[in-house]
């Protein structure tokens, strides 16, 4: 059993920058791939980035790179994301999940959420115009 916290989110300007972070409890977290979405309202959730367990692999969405960096302290069983230039449309609550199946095999792909088996309960990130 895996438990996932998210903190950082909060109200930034455009332009403006947040770090959010995943903390997880749970023995074998440092083997969990770990992954974060968000989800806008009245839209469906959507993938922002992912990171692999051992850290060197790290995937993003069309529209978040370059500005986003995913990272993973894994002594503090923590995932960073790291939000620069952020715009009015990353406003969303962000999530991030955590599962251990591996990636590219089945159906299991970093931008979809089949390999999610848990999930933090969002924290709220608004950027003005």
């Amino acid at each position: 059993q895996v438990h996932m916290e998210e903190s950082g989110g909060g109200l930034v300007q455009d332009g403006g920058s947040l770090r959010l972070s995943c903390a997880a409890s749970g023995r074998t977290y440092s083997r969990y791939n770990i992954g974060w979405f968000r989800q806008a309202p009245g839209k469906e959730r959507e993938f922002v980035a992912a990171i692999g367990w051992t850290g060197a692999n790290t995937y993003y969405a069309d529209s978040v790179k370059g500005r986003f960096t995913i990272s993973r302290d894994n002594a503090k069983n923590t995932v960073y994301l790291q939000m620069n230039s952020l715009k009015p449309e990353d406003t969303a609550v962000y999530y991030c999940a955590a599962g251990d199946k591996r990636w590219y095999s089945g159906n299991y792909y970093p931008h979809r959420t089949e390999w999610c088996d848990y999930w933090g309960q969002g924290t709220q990130v608004t950027v003005s115009s």
